[in-house]
């Protein structure tokens, strides 16, 4: 019998140095990858449980408990189409575009922002879509949305220019000249507007999840690095059986 055998298994320093770290990182990689699927696993639930509620009718200006994200509304009032607002870019179906966000003032005074879908390019101008620039009392039906922060790549808001890349309701409010606002915005939901546009409902019931498949490369990453150790310093040691 030779000495690797007699001695058994006994990995060098440097190399242990390197692999053992380089495993635990992607097994902990594997284990988030995990959690963030439990966590967007029970978001969807939770979205999917209040969009099978009925809408709740909103008449009277919200208390300080806002409707739940999410949670279907229905809001009755006017459309201030002269203070709409462009968000944007945005595409449906690979044609560029906007969403267009109105105020909407109700009868009892206060003014929530709807989010009333998508728009193309060639119809950011109002007077081309004027048909659908609904006048006279409306009801509206959609989303209850609570405004996020702005990703670190997000380019700043424009409003001299109408161009908003992100929600800002606090800076919409003054531009829109209302008085009480809403602290949150509706994405109207898919009933058909007069001319087709904007196109509402296109808010994703669900979050993609892709995290289990995620979670698998990082654990079969962390296997195979394993496997490449362990060769590899076999391999060694029946090179140089006296190191």
């Amino acid at each position: 019998m030779g000495r690797a055998e007699r001695g058994g298994f006994r990995p060098r320093l440097v190399p242990t140095l390197i692999a053992v770290p380089a495993v635990l990182v992607l097994a902990g990689l594997g284990t988030w990858q995990l959690d963030r699927l439990a966590w967007k696993t029970a978001l969807n639930e939770e979205r999917a449980a209040r969009l099978a509620l009925p809408p709740v009718r909103l008449d009277a200006p919200p208390s300080a408990a806002v409707p739940e994200s999410f949670r279907r509304v229905t809001l009755a009032g006017r459309f201030d189409h002269a203070r709409e607002f462009h968000l944007g870019p945005r595409k449906h179906k690979s044609q560029p575009g906007i969403h267009v966000v109105t105020p909407l003032v109700t009868a009892a005074g206060w003014t929530v922002l709807i989010d009333r879908g998508f728009v193309p390019d060639a119809l950011r101008d109002p007077a081309r879509r004027g048909v659908g620039q609904i006048a006279g009392p409306t009801e509206v039906t959609g989303l209850v949305r609570l405004p996020t922060a702005p990703g670190r790549f997000t380019p700043a808001n424009e409003p001299d220019r109408n161009q908003w890349f992100f929600i800002d309701l606090a800076a919409m409010a003054g531009r829109a000249g209302a008085g009480t606002v809403a602290t949150f915005y509706v994405e109207a939901g898919p009933e058909p507007v007069p001319g087709g546009v904007p196109i509402g409902g296109l808010t994703p019931a669900q979050l993609p999840s892709n995290h289990l498949s995620y979670a698998l490369t990082w654990y079969t990453l962390a296997v195979a690095l394993v496997a490449i150790y362990i060769l590899s310093e076999r391999r060694t040691r029946r090179r140089d059986p006296d190191r």
